[in-house]
């Protein structure tokens, strides 16, 4: 398998750091971050990660939906993530960390 846009650690903490200076961002935006991150480190994969909701919620210890929404979209509206839903049971939605937002910050 060709991973050509596998992320680093280096780059991981880079995106960690962005999060981190931002005061909008609360707890649960991070977790949600580091979620995705995370996935996204497992697949190999730094821009475009395929999600689950209920993997960002197990991996985030988000336990209830209302609350995953609220800052999920949050994160959205940020211009942190581009979320692209796939509605067919065989396919999994795509996350898009939005090159825009960390380019800025770097």
């Amino acid at each position: 398998m060709n991973r050509t846009h596998e992320p680093t650690e280096n780059q991981v903490m880079n995106y960690l750091s962005i999060y981190m200076d931002d005061s909008r961002l609360s707890v649960w935006h991070l977790a949600i971050l580091m979620a995705i991150l995370s996935l996204g480190y497992r697949q190999g994969e730094e821009k475009i990660i395929k999600v689950s909701r209920s993997k960002i919620m197990a991996l985030s210890h988000i336990n209830t939906i209302p609350t995953y929404h609220k800052y999920f979209k949050q994160l959205q509206i940020f211009g942190y993530i581009i979320y692209r839903p796939s509605y067919h049971p065989g396919y999994k939605s795509e996350i898009e960390l939005h090159e825009n937002r960390l380019s800025q910050e770097l």
